[in-house]
């Protein structure tokens, strides 16, 4: 085995808030934590990516100027054991834009677009663990057989944290307060 497959030691041992708010933004990119310890997350083909960058891009301007949706950045849903997520698409507060990290109370709506390797974890880790967050909203958008996106929208039930189902919509996304905007996805 070559040096360049070895895994960094930094990998095989758990992580804190202090140390992962010591690397840089280079070290961070593609990775998450969970429970503490890495996750590699394997970068998203161009289509996903495309589907997140039009869809943060309708969000941000059906958002008006309280909140903010962007991409690429980390959600810090617990500091022990450290958990940080890297969602698809973050509807946030834009009073919290240069608060670092961003936590769950900052933020109302993640999206997460389905990729090949990632159905389990955004159809059902990651539904879990942003509902007992507290994030008010949550989007799982998959790609149909037909090549229109299909968006699975769950809303959170503060009482039992859990996420109930919301609608669902192929090729065009309605959103409810306090933005509402329409994209049409179709040709994605």
């Amino acid at each position: 085995m070559s040096a360049e497959m070895v895994a960094p030691e930094w990998m095989h041992s758990p992580i804190s808030a202090e140390q992962y708010d010591s690397w840089s933004e280079e070290q961070c990119a593609g990775i998450e934590i969970v429970d503490g310890m890495v996750v590699v997350s394997p970068s998203a083909s161009k289509r996903p990516n495309r589907l997140a960058r039009i869809l943060a891009n309708a969000l941000d301007e059906a958002a008006g100027s309280d909140w903010n949706a962007d991409t690429d950045f980390d959600v810090r849903l617990q500091d022990v054991p450290l958990t940080n997520r890297r969602p698809d698409v973050v509807v946030y507060r834009a009073e919290t834009i240069d608060l670092v990290p961003t936590r769950p109370e900052h933020v109302l709506l993640v999206v997460e677009v389905v990729s090949p390797g990632s159905e389990t974890t955004d159809r059902v880790v990651k539904v879990d663990q942003y509902a007992k967050a507290g994030i008010p909203f949550y989007w799982r958008v998959e790609q149909a057989a037909t090549g229109v996106p299909i968006i699975y929208t769950y809303v959170l039930d503060p009482a039992t944290r859990a996420y109930r189902d919301g609608e669902m919509f192929t090729g065009a996304i309605k959103a409810a307060a306090p933005f509402s905007v329409t994209v049409d996805l179709g040709t994605i």
